[in-house]
């Protein structure tokens, strides 16, 4: 009985333990890939901030075209 007991503890131990772990961290890994709610509304901020920030560069572009037509080339 004991001789099965240590078959199956190593059987356990070289089988079904890796597998268990693997499978573990995959199931970690796939959910770390995805982004939360948090970071979607973060993210959809930062993207609405920078399509703001264009629009004021732009803006800004157009008022130093008016007023000093050769700021561009300035070094």
């Amino acid at each position: 009985m004991s001789e099965f007991l240590f078959i199956l503890a190593v059987l356990f131990m070289m089988i079904v333990a890796p597998l268990w772990i693997l499978f573990h961290y995959m199931t970690k890994w796939r959910t770390a890939r995805a982004l939360s709610s948090e970071d979607e509304r973060l993210l959809g901020e930062l993207w609405e901030n920078a399509n703001k920030m264009e629009g004021r560069i732009h803006t800004l572009e157009r008022i130093l075209d008016v007023e000093a037509p050769g700021w561009r080339n300035r070094v």
